[in-house]
């Protein structure tokens, strides 16, 4: 079967091991399902702005309206280095002529929604950000379809992206 449609995916969950641990978040039920109808352009947005395998964890900090990518233990902030990167890798998936696109949830980088992001009063995070590099993409495509891994673990959600990629 010839796989007519390209869809952007956290390389993560492809098996390659890209996380800030050396590890990976195969997703092998989403790779079989949707991979036997797609071709996947896998996208690692730590590895891809120059932070190698391992590096310390990062999350979310700040003004969850504005929040800034923080290493957890020094506070070095990463922000500019990955809007910058960000958005010249958006531009050229602009011209992938993608489908779609696929995000791990709860990352940084690239969680669509529901990214905890913490506060300076060290109360509880609130889960209200969205990743640095999903935020550009969804911003710069916003007409694409795109989940999180999760989400198209539920048949429903998974027949209406597979719908709309297929358009």
């Amino acid at each position: 079967m010839q796989k007519t449609f390209k869809v952007g995916i956290s390389a993560c969950l492809l098996g390659e091991r890209v996380r800030y641990d050396g590890g990976h978040k195969l997703d092998q039920c989403l790779v079989e399902t949707l991979g036997r109808f797609v071709s996947f352009v896998p996208v690692c947005p730590e590895t891809e702005c120059g932070l190698g395998i391992p590096r310390e964890a990062m999350r979310l900090a700040g003004d969850p309206t504005a929040p800034r990518l923080v290493i957890i233990r020094s506070g070095l902030d990463l922000t500019d280095r990955m809007e910058q990167w960000a958005c010249r890798r958006v531009a050229m998936l602009a011209k992938e002529n993608l489908c779609g696109f696929i995000f791990k949830s709860r990352s940084p980088s690239c969680g669509m929604e529901r990214v905890k992001v913490y506060t300076d009063s060290g109360g509880a995070p609130a889960k209200i950000g969205v990743g640095l590099f999903a935020r550009e993409f969804m911003a710069r495509l916003p007409l694409l379809p795109v989940e999180d891994e999760g989400c198209l673990h539920d048949p429903v959600r998974r027949d209406n992206f597979i719908t709309r990629i297929s358009c």
